[in-house]
This record gives structure tokens, sequence and C-alpha cells, in this order.
């Protein structure tokens, strides 16, 4: 049996980057859970043959080592920096590069990094129809992060905390190799009319 997987990727050039940090610790917390093997990478891992990348083949091999733990994941954590009130640029050439059929069916648990709270509408304006184009499940629950909810480059808020692991725990019905059978109730005695 070939243990589950999850990869994280998050859609940042900075280092250290807060959105990294989300991912990293949302990938962690899934992993733990369901007993999974966890994969993270950003903007930086995939080195400069992003840039002129028009085909996922055009990418350097540690960049397609990348990708392909992505497409081949069972479960996905996504995450982007909000730049102007949408995902980063070179987060979406990245999913351009992908084919549709790639990432459908796959479970997704959408996040998002910002300045402030203005922000935090871009998983439903823009992460979740491009998710949706994929045909990915995505998870009801999308996690937006403020940069006052991190302390030192780690995530440091207990309501922050919260949202997370109620997204990751969506992963389940996904995730879970089969739903353990309760006991039968015992039958209610028969009430005797005499």
């Amino acid at each position: 049996m070939t243990a589950l997987t999850i990869t994280g990727f998050a859609g940042s050039l900075s280092a250290p980057s807060r959105s990294r940090a989300l991912v990293q610790t949302a990938v962690d917390l899934a992993a733990d859970r369901f007993g999974a093997v966890g994969h993270v990478f950003d903007l930086a891992d995939l080195g400069p043959s992003l840039g002129h990348a028009r085909h996922i083949g055009d990418l350097d091999p540690e960049a397609l080592s990348h990708l392909t733990e992505l497409i081949h994941a069972d479960a996905l954590v996504i995450a982007s920096p909000v730049h102007k009130g949408s995902y980063a640029g070179l987060f979406k050439h990245v999913l351009d590069l992908l084919d549709p059929d790639m990432l459908a069916g796959k479970p997704v648990l959408l996040a998002a990094t910002g300045g402030g709270d203005r922000h935090a509408l871009v998983i439903e304006h823009q992460l979740r129809p491009l998710m949706a184009f994929f045909e990915a499940q995505t998870l009801a629950t999308g996690v937006y992060v403020a940069d006052r909810e991190f302390t030192g480059g780690k995530l440091a808020d207990d309501a922050a905390h919260a949202r997370l692991g109620r997204a990751v725990e969506q992963f389940a019905p996904f995730l879970s190799p089969y739903t353990v059978p309760q006991p039968a109730a015992e039958p209610a005695p028969l009430l005797q009319a005499f």
C-alpha cells in the first residue's frame, strides 16, 4: 500500500515567506492527521526555467520534479500572497503550464496571505474559480491570514490556527481509506399493547 501524499505550493518568491509558512503548517497538520507524506515548494524552488517555460516540458529537472509531485499528490494545499487584489502572476504562470485535467477531482485546500483583511475575498473571487476551471474539489473552508497573524515568520494567531485545523479536517472524505463501521444499535424493545 502506497502512502498518501499531500503537496503544498506557495506562490511566493519571498524568503522568508508567510505564504510558504502557512502552506508548510497546513501540510504538516494534514500529514499528521492522515498519516501522509508531505512535500512543499514555492516559486523560488522552481528556479529560472519557470520564467521562459511555455510548456511543462520546458522546465529544468528540479522544477519538473516539484510539479510532478503536485500532479500526482492525493491532496493539495495551494496558497498565494495577494498582489493588488489577486494572486501573484508567476503563481498563475505555474498553473498555466498544467493541462486542465491534471488536477481534476483532486481535493485542494485554498489559502492566501496579505497585508490586511480587505484582501480576504481573494480565495472566493480568484482562487476558487481558478481551481473550478481545473475541476478540482476545493474544500469548503479557505484560509486567509493577514500579516498581523504571524509572529517571527510563523502562524501565531489562535483563530487562524483554528480555521486551518477546520480546513484540514475537511480532507477526511477524500483521504480516509474507509469509514469505520459503527456497531448496530440495540433494537428498541417492542411495546406491548396489553
